[in-house]
């Protein structure tokens, strides 16, 4: 008998009849001898119809308050998804995070989770039940409803499958594993059987969406096996998101390509080529809670530099101000900002192992036209900050050059 924690996103039960088609699936997979637990997200749509809905009511809502109020989605998720289960014969108990007890911080709206009680669940699983669990929330000490975030149900499933030590945590998506690239863009990307943790958790942090960085972290640091797969289709393996040295054959040199075009590049010219002056630029947006990706300073002459680094468009103007705030000060002569990036990125263990990757992944690029501006890597990436009007030829000629679409993934 396996323990199997399910997780549904949701589209996945975005409408009565999706939930009853997840409660199918649940029953199947309890009918076949695995003891089952399943967290569920929101019906599509309703954290954010909840969310506009309190800023109805305060233009800036209390963040203690919010949680309140947006956790209120999945709560009835369960209790749907409780109810199709009845209707097909099974046993199954619901609970919100607070019941269960997944303990988090005081961080209203963003909470990390600490601690998970899984005594309640395994008591009904030894009785025979289906858990059904909210994600997306927990409760802090003092009693008050917290939520996790971004990705909080990922996380939460993820959790929970590590606090019981289950076999396998299984993400149902909209998509049925991870690919090469987005099929959308290259309709020759493929599906991945397996890939490893520092690739998906690379993958994720670049621009992939198929999974949160928050749950992969967690999958990694606990050593929980991971598996994506589509809630829409029958059968199928997904994609397993495993550790490296399970694997015994050797690994294609690249597994995939993420892309965001969420970037903005900042320059701050004419900078005073002396010590200490990246933290002076950088100091003032890290206490903002600016998240830095990029960083390139150029070589000086007479006395002066100019230094460049990416940052989310979203925060590009509240970066220029703090920037602009703090020109003076330093001596600089211009701050510049430009919103028009994207960031195109190679990803692969195989790169520990095989020269060459940059240089070919540079030739292709320049073949094409396409300039790179900024580059940074890591042992299994390459990054580089392009103009976002050549995002999709860029991905398109690199998931070719490296012949992503004939591996057999």
């Amino acid at each position: 008998m396996a323990l199997i924690v399910q997780k549904y996103g949701g589209t996945s039960v975005g409408t009565p009849e999706r939930i009853k088609n997840v409660a199918r699936r649940v029953a199947r997979a309890q009918a076949e001898g695995n003891q089952i637990v399943v967290v569920v997200s929101a019906m599509s749509g309703e954290t954010n119809r909840l969310i506009a809905l309190a800023k109805e009511v305060q233009s800036s809502p209390d963040p203690r308050e919010l949680d309140v109020v947006i956790s209120t989605g999945e709560q009835v998720t369960i209790g749907l998804l409780s109810m199709a289960l009845h209707a097909e014969g099974v046993k199954a108990r619901s609970y919100t995070g607070s019941q269960v007890r997944i303990l988090t911080d005081s961080s209203f709206t963003k909470a990390r989770i600490q601690k998970i009680d899984e005594e309640n669940m395994r008591r009904d699983l030894d009785e025979g039940c289906v858990v059904v669990v909210a994600g997306f929330q927990g409760v802090d000490d003092a009693g008050n409803i917290t939520t996790l975030g971004r990705g909080g149900s990922d996380t939460t499933g993820v959790a929970l499958a590590a606090a019981l030590r289950a076999d396998e945590c299984q993400i149902y998506t909209d998509v049925d594993g991870v690919y090469t690239t987005d099929p959308r863009i290259v309709p020759e990307a493929r599906k991945l059987n397996r890939i490893t943790f520092e690739e998906m958790l690379e993958m994720a942090s670049l621009g992939s969406k198929v999974l949160q960085i928050r749950s992969v972290e967690f999958a990694g640091k606990y050593k929980v096996r991971l598996r994506v797969l589509s809630s829409f289709q029958e059968g199928g393996e997904g994609t397993l998101i495993t550790f490296e040295e399970d694997i015994n054959m050797e690994q294609p040199i690249i597994s995939g390509i993420a892309f965001t075009r969420d970037e903005a590049k900042l320059t701050v010219l004419g900078v005073p080529d002396r010590p200490g002056i990246a933290y002076q630029i950088l100091g003032p947006i890290a206490e903002a809670n600016i998240d830095v990706d990029m960083i390139i300073q150029n070589v000086g002459q007479d006395g002066l530099t100019d230094f460049s680094f990416t940052v989310p468009r979203g925060e590009m103007d509240r970066a220029i101000g703090i920037l602009e705030g703090v020109k003076t000060h330093m001596g600089a002569r211009e701050v510049r900002g430009d919103r028009s990036m994207a960031k195109v990125s190679v990803v692969g263990v195989g790169m520990r192992s095989h020269v060459g990757v940059a240089s070919r992944m540079f030739r292709t690029l320049a073949e094409e036209g396409i300039n790179i501006q900024m580059i940074s890597t890591s042992e299994i990436k390459i990054s580089v900050a392009i103009e976002e009007k050549y995002l999709e030829l860029a991905v398109r000629v690199l998931h070719k050059a490296f012949e992503l679409d004939q591996v057999s993934a």
